[in-house]
């Protein structure tokens, strides 16, 4: 079978499935939602205490924070479904190339992020600053490193969504394969954080939600990595899991 047709294969699974409405649907409603929670608030600060500085862009993406987990349960899924299910042995049936399979899932799943993301972080974006030029706080893209920032929230949601999805493909069970990517994404930091204070400060910007955000905050965190440097490391991380499940993919039982 041509790539192309596989390909089409898998946009017709993705989109013939409850899963990709209710987590898309979900990353819509928090992105857009917190951006406006959270400006409103800030909106009201800044009147009662002019001399208040903060982050316009951060404020208005803040909503990328939950509808990551989203993105990321769906990365997951799009695999681990079909493992699931059985219909992982019809997949490879039709397509005994597996992992010309695993490359059509991922490059459609990632069209699909990435697409949702940069919209969804473009418009909070416009909604959050409309609401923070009412109290003159506002930004625009023509700013500094404020449209590095926008675009950045959409790759972000993007790169998160790969590692939830080489998670899954690296696990195959969706119970396990969603304990991993909250345990690399979340609890990796927190572990971290135990550590001696030296080794802490040194671990704790390379960890990969730490790295991530990043690439859409404007103002740089004391000791973080760099912007694309950090979106690079958060790509390390998904592509290890990708690499490996690419990897055991032909050596494993479907």
């Amino acid at each position: 079978m041509e790539f192309a047709n596989v390909l089409r294969s898998e946009w017709t699974k993705l989109r013939s499935v409850r899963s990709t409405y209710w987590t898309m649907l979900f990353a819509v409603a928090v992105t857009i939602g917190v951006s406006v929670i959270v400006c409103v608030k800030w909106a009201h600060d800044i009147r009662h205490s002019p001399g208040d500085k903060l982050d316009p862009t951060l404020a208005s993406l803040n909503g990328v924070f939950l509808a990551q987990v989203a993105v990321g349960t769906l990365g997951v899924l799009v695999i681990s479904s079909e493992y699931g299910t059985g219909m992982i042995r019809a997949t490879f049936g039709a397509v005994p190339r597996r992992r010309v399979v695993l490359a059509a899932k991922g490059l459609v799943f990632t069209a699909l992020t990435l697409v949702v993301g940069e919209i969804l972080s473009f418009a909070a974006f416009g909604i959050g600053q409309a609401i923070l030029h009412g109290a003159h706080a506002g930004a625009s893209l023509g700013q500094p490193q404020v449209l590095r920032a926008v675009v950045g929230g959409g790759l972000y949601l993007a790169a998160v969504g790969l590692l939830g999805f080489g998670l899954g493909a690296l696990i195959r069970h969706t119970a396990g394969a969603l304990s991993a990517f909250f345990g690399v994404l979340f609890a990796l930091s927190a572990l971290a954080d135990l550590l001696p204070e030296s080794w802490r400060n040194d671990l704790m910007p390379y960890m990969p939600a730490n790295a991530g955000t990043q690439i859409f905050a404007v103002d740089r965190v004391h000791d973080s990595l760099a912007p694309w440097m950090g979106l690079g490391v958060l790509g390390l991380y998904a592509a290890a899991a990708i690499i490996a499940a690419t990897v055991l993919v032909t050596r494993r039982d479907a």
